[in-house]
């Protein structure tokens, strides 16, 4: 028993890039060398076979449960083992099932419903008033995070060269936010779909409550039925969805967009990249995002050729979403207890974790985010420059 406690003290040595100090069965031991910069305490042991399976699903979970905690700056602890984390083990054959999960679409609702159907009211908590629930754009240093929304949003439609009258397709489009600023601004005529029955239900009352019915129309829907209804548009936006559809339903994807979008129209599509083709994070992909996978830039971009669409522009906004998951955790520290109050310790350390590895991972380079600009077919009317 001795030898199999130790085994998480010799497996975390691995990580000495940084020096901590690690709490276990009364003794400390430090890893690395300098000024400790956090402890862990191991209050009860974690099996070497989880570790040797998936380290990140091991320690996530032995997290979660209170087996180990981290006294110090959760950002710091995390940004150590992240930052090596080619010293973490996974065992893909073992993982198979939590890898490569179905991709059907009854597979696919439950999936993004388990996350975004968790409730209006906890989104509320914590999130800007617009309830965006994406990378926000800041100008300025001293941006808030609602003032960093409206920014993203604007961007975006700005680069959609909107006119009065066009219409435009909200791929995914939450609560409905982007759809309304377009339709208040610019005058065009929204339509949007959505897998999320919370999501949906408050698009319904904010646009009743702006007197937006026969300019917004918000269904309940999966992408792939759009095309049953015979519309087209002249501009298509997704924002945060393509990480949901899963690797084998790509092509589908941007054919689907493609077959939406009316000939020299424009496509913006907003997405977490990954920096390769390979399915990881399993503890992700169990307990936050089931089935989320990120496609990499080159594998959108290879796509958009294979269709009809023409590439404009590519922008990488890491940073921005670091920030932007920063202040989201610090909104969620704001309200902890409320959360735990209502959900349980188990689920706010979860999120706790979420949100911090989350902006780790951009702030580090692990993942990207990027904009990508199209249009279907060649368009020579668009302006030469930038006009965004």
């Amino acid at each position: 028993m001795f030898l199999e406690n130790h085994f998480i003290l010799h497996y975390l040595g691995r990580f000495d890039n940084n020096c901590f100090t690690v709490q276990l069965q009364g003794k400390s031991y430090t890893i690395g060398e300098g000024k400790p910069l956090f402890n862990v305490t191991i209050h009860k042991n974690i099996p070497k076979k989880e570790l040797l399976t998936s380290t990140s699903l091991a320690l996530g979970e032995a997290y979660m449960r209170k087996d180990i905690t981290i006294e110090g700056d959760l950002f710091t602890a995390l940004q150590c083992f992240l930052s090596q984390k080619n010293n973490f083990s996974m065992d893909r054959h073992a993982l198979t099932n939590l890898l490569f999960s179905p991709e059907s679409k009854k597979a696919q609702k439950k999936q993004v419903t388990s996350h975004y159907d968790i409730g209006n009211d906890f989104y509320q908590l914590w999130l800007d008033p617009s309830m965006s629930y994406s990378c926000a754009y800041f100008k300025h240093d001293t941006d808030t995070l609602e003032q960093a929304q409206h920014n993203k949003v604007h961007y975006i439609l700005e680069k959609l060269h909107l006119e009065k009258g066009m219409t435009l397709l909200d791929i995914g489009c939450g609560w409905g936010y982007l759809l309304i600023e377009a339709a208040k601004k610019y005058g065009i005529k929204g339509y949007g779909c959505t897998l999320s029955k919370e999501q949906w239900k408050k698009s319904q009352e904010r646009i009743k409550a702006l007197g937006l019915e026969g300019q917004v129309d918000i269904r309940l829907m999966d992408y792939r039925d759009i095309e049953e209804t015979g519309m087209t548009f002249d501009r298509i936006v997704s924002v945060g969805m393509i990480e949901h559809v899963g690797r084998s339903n790509y092509p589908l994807y941007m054919e689907t967009a493609s077959h939406l979008l009316k000939e020299k129209g424009l496509f913006l599509l907003h997405y977490i990249s990954g920096h390769d083709e390979i399915v990881e994070s399993p503890w992700m992909r169990k307990y936050i995002f089931p089935g989320g996978t990120l496609p990499s830039l080159r594998e959108i971009i290879s796509l958009a050729y294979d269709d009809d669409f023409r590439v404009l522009d590519v922008e990488s906004l890491r940073c921005h979403y670091y920030k932007t998951l920063m202040c989201w955790y610090h909104n969620f520290e704001a309200v902890r207890d409320k959360v735990m109050s209502g959900k349980g310790e188990t689920f706010t350390r979860m999120w706790e974790l979420y949100l911090v590895g989350c902006a780790v991972a951009f702030y580090i380079g692990m993942i990207d985010v990027h904009e990508v600009l199209m249009t279907r077919g060649t368009n020579n009317e668009l302006p030469m420059t930038r006009w965004y």
